[in-house]
Parts: C-alpha cells; structure tokens; sequence
C-alpha cells in the first residue's frame, strides 16, 4: 500500500503546491517568518507540519528515542541487543569532561535555523504566543488543535532535555536571537520545576486536542488529548522514580500519588474515548502494529506513520523489517537475541523459568505466549508476501574438529538461534523490506496499565498492582491460575519489581527499557538511588555482558548435517499441531546441535572482551563545553567538570 503519511508529509506536499516552497524556504532563518504564516489554514497548516517534520523526521525504528534525534544508542546499552559497546558502558572510558558529554542540547547560535531541541521550542512558542492574535480570522476549533499540539510538542522536548540533563532553563516565550542579551539569559531550572511545566503543557494539550482526531484519512497520527493524557502519566512516573525522586521508598510520596492519580485518570478518559487493549488473544498482540495499517488502533496512545514509498520525497520508511529479517529472507542479517533475553520470558503458565521448569537447551519450550511473537528460532513459522508457511533455521557445522571453516544454514550468521522477531509482518515484501510502511506505536494502552501497576505497588497498594499486572497477561491468553502466574508479591519491593519485569516482557525491543534502567539506577546501587537495586531484589547490571550462542553440529563434514525431512517442522503457535511441532524440534536438536560459546566474546573492546559499565554521573550528561562556552551562567551537572574545569553543582534531583 502506498500511504501518503500525514507527519513527514511536508516533502511530499511541495509538489502538490507550488507556493508552499518558498515558505518552507522562509522558515530557514529565524527572522523570514512572521505572523503572515496566520492568515489562513491551510498555510498555518504548513507551518504545523514542519514541526511534526522536525521533530519525528528520523524515527524510523521502534528502537530509538530522544525527540528530534531518534537513534538506538540508548537501546544499545540494555540488555536487549549485544555486540555495541558504547562509551557510557564502556569500562575501558570515564566520562567527565564537559567536552564528552552528550551533545543533544544544541550548538552556538547561528542565524540560520537549526533542527535542535530549542529551535523546536522556539516554533512551537511563536504559535502558541500569536495565533490567537494574528489568526483572529481562523476558527476557534482549528485554533484550539494547532495550539494544543505545539503544547504537546513543548513538553515532549523538554521530557526529553530533562531526561538526557536534569533541570534545564525553561523558555515559553519566543525570544531574539542573540548571543549578547543578558534579559534572556535564563538559568538552569530545577528537575522539579521542568516537570510541574511539562505537566502543565501536557494539561494544556488534553483541553484543546480532540481524543480521536476527525478526518482519519488525513488526520490519523496526529497528537491527540488520548497521548497527552498517556504522556502525562509516563512524565509523573519519571518523577517519581528513584533517579528524580530522593523520597522514592516512602509509600506516601507526593509524587507516587500525582503518578498514580494522572495514571488512573488517563485510563478512565481514553478508554470512554474509545482506546483500550488490541484484541484477546496473543495472535491480535502479535498482529497490533500491522493490522489496522493507517486506520485507528485502540492500543495506539501515540502512533507514528511510516511510508511504503522508495523516494524521501514521497515518504519516510520503517528500518524495523528489513533490520530483524536474516540473510535467508533477503533481510539485513536479523537481530540476534542475547540468550539473557531468551532466558527471560515466562513459562505456558506464567511462572518465571527457574532451574526445576526451564531448560536453557530448549529455550523455546513451553513458554507464554509473547515468546512465540517476540523471537524467532529454528523452524518457527515467518512468513513473507506469497509465502505464509516460510521458516528458517539458524545453525552451523565445520568441517573438521580443527578448521576455523564454518558454515551457516541459509547464510545466517548470527550470534544467536533465536532472532527478534516482534513488530514484523508476515505479509511484508521480501524485495522491499527496506521501505517498510509498518506504523510505530510509540504508546501502547498495555504502557498505561503498567504505570499504573508501578504507582499501585509504590504506595504499597500490592493487590490493585497485581490486578493492573494481570490484565496485561491476561489479554494474551495467560492462565489466570496463581494470579497470571505471577502469585502475589511479599512486599511493595517485591511488587515493584514484578511490575518492572512485566514491562522488559510486554514492552520489549519497543525502546523503552534503557529509560526503565535509568529512572531506577539499576546499573549499580548508588547512594543516589536509595539503593534502589538492592531494595528490589535485583543484581546491578553492570559487570554483566550480553551472551550469545551457536546451534553447532555435533559432527563434522562439508555438507549439511540435516537433511530436508530432518527441517520438515514448522512450528505455529496459533495451530493445532504447535506442541508437537516443538517436540519434533527438540528431538532434531538432541541427536544434531550442541549450544556452543561463540568464536569470540559478543561485548569486546579493541577486541578484548569487556562487561558492562556505567558509571553514576552517566544517568544525566552535563551540558556540552560548547553549550557552556556560549552560556557562561549555566551551572554543570554534579558529577561533571565544567568549561574550565571545575566540579559541577547543579543537583538533578532537587
């Protein structure tokens, strides 16, 4: 299908108007734009979707994150996806200088735009600062949605400031462009204040956007009061949480309270709105983000629109298919999973594997349901365009036991025989897997229900938390039995951390579980944390590494020790015959494969092996030596040295 996207359409429009070039071309410096762009819709319009171009333009993944930058680096640092040692896990580096910290707040001033985080501000200010005024001619319903979405814009860039800085200066007036006016010298505000701003925009946006937007042919992907209701719980969460929050263990905090109330008063809204869970059944989970293509999907808070179209000009691609779909499918190799993420998923009945029900051997044995749509493995069904049935297999021999020769079934060389697979579509294009048009959700139904869960067991409300954990489990076809399997936590730190686990199964390669490990300093347990690691029950991640592994033939030889009966199983888990499939697949494994250690160690440096570690002051970077060189009134991050050296003094968590 070829969609004409609604929120990276503005490159494609310039086509259909002509005069629409020389506006986008205005809005190249800061000074080229007035309050002309007001006098009518349709231009007003233009000007709405440039900012929507500006700050999703490079979302292409579900991975990435960090409004405006869309990258994976952040997921690079979990648990998720081995083999990328980036210097904040990168034990052989220490960050401290304020000319290694993150450069995501923008460069010196220029009088050219910038896509940067405070140009984005800056546009989304002049209209809500002018429309009302120079629009007086627009309707007051089409005044209300361009308002309602530049607040919503607003306070999408600052969560982002603040989850990449702590505190930073809040502008919400539009202000000259200047390197030497001392009146718009504004200081570092604190993480508190950043967050009370965040909320209010977010408000804002709720009271002037409608929950499901008219028009959904031209309209659907637009931000809705639905995603700023949603956005204003997962904000408060943050908070609340260890990193932002000293006052975190005490059941009666403010901030879990604010967290839990705005979380409770989403669900309620957006599900009188229409919104709620996607299907019954593990099959609808596995089938949300592709079935509904461009039409509404009640479990998309936020959803991003993604294009089939080969040319920019027309549309911008998902990367996702082409990047987990391995050599054998015409793909970009698959993303292998770490056997840290096989080990993880629950069993059939919820119960967490354990040395008496799990056998790592045959990882894909009776497992719940979410396994079976999260990961692919040898013989597991995978279909293309034109080939439902379509598996492969992921395996290697060699030819002798001395050679360093191997060869890969199918040319998949990967680190793991079981690959990611979620959010890929079986009826995808195996010729264009690169244009992708699968829509990202950005915010599922099923993330509200897991913020709620977390408020609940916070303020120690044990049984509400477990309730909100089984309706997540339940929507999948988890027995019910033992709470979903989950039993019922001994303590509210025992809650929090189910809830915790929940969200790395439910939410898995969705881009969301760095933020997880950073708003609970679960790399190690700091001060600054209250412990929180240890509290939880939990091992720090640092000193851990992701591991991978081969299926290796147990003989040697240049051909391929299966046959093609040997490989005549594939296993659906949405047939009849899915157990017995399983079991035909463990006994191919049993007299064929061992699980063999890769040739070399996945997380290397300089090729030499290394295990995670993050330090403290990495939670939140200081501010760049640029952003300090230009800014000479901003204080540094505690942790981080400043332009000329001297330790940093401003406290994130105040």
């Amino acid at each position: 299908m070829n969609k004409k996207i609604l929120i990276f359409a503005v490159a494609s429009l310039l086509t259909a108007i002509g005069c629409k070039q020389d506006f986008l071309e205005d809005m190249k410096s800061y000074d080229k734009y007035d309050d002309s762009i007001f006098e009518n819709e349709l231009q007003t319009g233009w000007y709405i979707d440039r900012l929507y171009n500006y700050f999703f333009v490079s979302y292409r993944n579900p991975q990435q994150s960090v409004v405006g930058l869309y990258n994976d680096n952040r997921a690079k640092m979990t648990e998720e996806i081995g083999g990328t040692v980036s210097n904040y896990i990168n034990p052989n580096m220490t960050l401290q200088n304020a000319s290694q910290a993150d450069g995501y707040y923008g460069n010196s001033v220029t009088a050219s735009v910038q896509n940067n985080p405070y140009t984005r501000i800056r546009f989304a200010n002049f209209l809500i600062e002018r429309i009302d005024q120079s629009g007086a001619g627009l309707s007051e319903t089409f005044r209300r949605s361009a308002k309602g979405q530049m607040y919503f814009f607003r306070a999408l860039q600052y969560f982002d400031l603040v989850r990449v800085y702590g505190g930073v200066p809040l502008v919400t007036t539009v202000q000259e462009n200047s390197a030497t006016d001392e009146s718009i010298r504004a200081p570092r505000a604190t993480s508190s204040a950043c967050f009370e701003q965040i909320v209010k925009d977010l408000d804002s946006a709720a009271v002037l956007l409608p929950m499901v937007w008219d028009g959904a042919s031209a309209n659907y992907g637009r931000l809705t009061a639905a995603g700023a209701l949603a956005m204003k719980s997962r904000v408060l969460l943050t908070a609340a949480s260890p990193l932002f929050n000293k006052d975190w263990d005490n059941p009666g905090n403010e901030r879990w309270q604010k967290a839990l109330a705005a979380g409770l008063d989403a669900e309620r809204k957006v599900s009188a709105g229409g919104y709620g869970l996607f299907g019954s059944s593990a099959k609808d989970w596995a089938e949300m983000t592709f079935r509904n293509d461009n039409k509404f999907n009640p479990e998309a808070l936020m959803v991003f629109l993604l294009s089939t179209q080969s040319t920019s000009s027309s549309g911008y691609n998902n990367s996702w298919e082409n990047s987990v779909r391995p050599n054998a499918y015409n793909g970009g190799g698959g993303i292998a999973a770490p056997k840290e993420m096989l080990d993880l998923f629950p069993m059939a009945d919820g119960s967490r594997p354990n040395a008496t029900n799990y056998v790592d051997t045959f990882f894909f044995a009776n497992r719940e349901p979410r396994f079976y749509r999260t990961f692919a493995f040898p013989a597991a069904k995978w279909g293309v365009k034109g080939k439902d049935n379509k598996s492969t297999w992921f395996y290697r021999w060699k030819e002798n036991e001395t050679t360093t020769k191997v060869t890969y079934f199918g040319n998949n060389q990967t680190n793991s025989p079981g690959l990611v697979r979620k959010m890929s579509n079986p009826a995808a294009d195996s010729t264009a897997f690169a244009f992708s048009g699968t829509d990202i959700f950005e915010y599922r139904y099923a993330e509200l229900l897991l913020n709620i869960a977390e408020c609940y067991a916070a303020t120690g409300d044990i049984g509400n938390a477990v309730t909100y954990l089984g309706k997540v489990r339940a929507r999948v076809g988890i027995p019910s039995a033992n709470n979903y399997g989950i039993g019922t936590p001994a303590s509210r730190y025992a809650a929090l951390e189910a809830c915790l686990y929940e969200r790395r199964v439910e939410l898995a390669y969705e881009g969301k579980r760095f933020w997880d490990i950073q708003r609970w300093m679960l790399y190690d347990n700091v001060a600054e944390s209250g412990n929180s690691v240890q509290k939880l029950g939990l091992k720090p991640i640092n000193g851990t590494k992701r591991t991978g592994y081969y299926w290796q033939s147990k003989t040697y030889g240049k051909e391929d020790p299966l046959t093609g009966a040997d490989r005549n199983i594939l296993i659906d888990p949405d047939a009849e015959n899915f157990q017995t499939e399983i079991e035909r697949l463990k006994q191919v494994y049993k007299e064929h494969f061992v699980m063999t250690p890769l040739d070399q160690e996945w997380d290397r440096v300089n090729n030499a092996p290394v295990t995670i570690l993050f330090r403290p002051n990495y939670y939140l970077s200081g501010l760049s030596a640029t952003v300090l060189g230009n800014n000479s009134w901003l204080e540094q991050t505690k942790g981080w040295f400043g332009y000329s050296g001297g330790a940093g003094t401003f406290d994130y968590q105040q």
